[in-house]
């Protein structure tokens, strides 16, 4: 599906989401008491959330007429993952997750391990640990192999015994979000033609799903047709994915991605001090400027 493509900065990657949800409470005693997050602040009808660096990575905006959406019914948000530094505190938020009874779907990736949840809205999300680079295989193409194998749900489970839960640790990220979307090759004409991010695995063929990155990760954003060729955008007036954002390096690096959007016919907007777009399939993204000391 590539065609003279040029990289997207080796620097960027994945920073917060924003979420529409119905019921600020709900969602917040969710982030906070069952996978760890903390609360950073506060007003009527929103919370930032965040782990124990401060670093913001989920904004919460109550809706209370938001309409739900079925899984897979339309594009939009499939998940957003929130990766873990180390595994340890993998196994810590396993064990609080099954204390607190949630249904959890597991994954073992082979570049990572990984734990699916829903929350209370319907939001995918996914939480994972990533195994060195050096573990990771390829095939004959270049592609980096990734399966569904289970997780040792064990091992993970017995690292975290004697070891008391305080949360999401700091170094806590955005680590990728993956969506459904109306058309693979329409959505990577924008992602890695005009964008610029990176094939990691063309896996259209085999499940209707390709996985882009910058810098070599196995992937910063997923992309599927699950919710059906030619999916519906996501409706404004439903709960889901505000936005996710994109961070750059630098605002060398942001102006080059820009460029080339807008020669592509894409409208880059200014919106409270900093720039956004919209994907063929209707998703909202923010470009937005590493921090100072970030730990992305």
């Amino acid at each position: 599906m590539e065609k003279q493509h040029i990289s997207i900065d080796p620097g960027v990657s994945i920073g917060k989401v924003r979420l529409k949800v119905t019921e600020l409470e709900r969602s917040i005693r969710y982030y906070r008491d069952i996978l760890g997050f903390q609360v950073l602040s506060r007003t009527d009808g929103e919370a930032i959330l965040g782990a124990a660096d401060a670093e913001p990575l989920v904004e919460l905006e109550e809706r209370p007429d938001a309409a739900s959406v079925d899984r897979r019914s339309a594009a939009g948000l499939y998940h957003f993952a929130v990766l873990m530094p180390d595994r340890r505190s993998l196994g810590l938020v396993l064990r609080n997750m099954s204390e607190a009874g949630l249904h959890i779907g597991q994954g073992d990736h082979g570049v990572s391990e990984a734990l699916y949840i829903t929350d209370p809205d319907g939001n995918g999300i996914e939480i994972y640990r990533d195994r060195p680079r050096s573990e990771w295989k390829y095939d004959l193409g270049g592609n980096v192999k990734m399966g569904s194998d289970p997780v040792d749900v064990k091992g993970l489970l017995e690292l975290a015994e004697g070891h008391e839960w305080k949360g999401l640790p700091a170094g806590t990220i955005i680590g990728h979000v993956h969506f459904h979307v109306a058309d693979l090759q329409t959505s990577y004409n924008f992602y890695g033609g005009l964008m610029g991010f990176d094939m990691a695995l063309d896996a259209s063929q085999q499940m209707g799903a390709l996985f882009i990155s910058a810098g070599g990760y196995h992937h910063h954003i997923g992309l599927n047709i699950w919710a059906g060729q030619g999916a519906r955008h996501p409706k404004e007036n439903s709960v889901g994915l505000r936005y996710g954002t994109i961070l750059f390096p630098s605002d060398e690096a942001r102006g080059i991605t820009v460029g080339r959007l807008r020669e592509g016919g894409v409208e880059v907007r200014e919106v409270e001090g900093d720039l956004e777009v919209t994907d063929p399939s209707g998703v909202t993204l923010r470009l937005s400027l590493k921090q100072a000391g970030s730990v992305v």
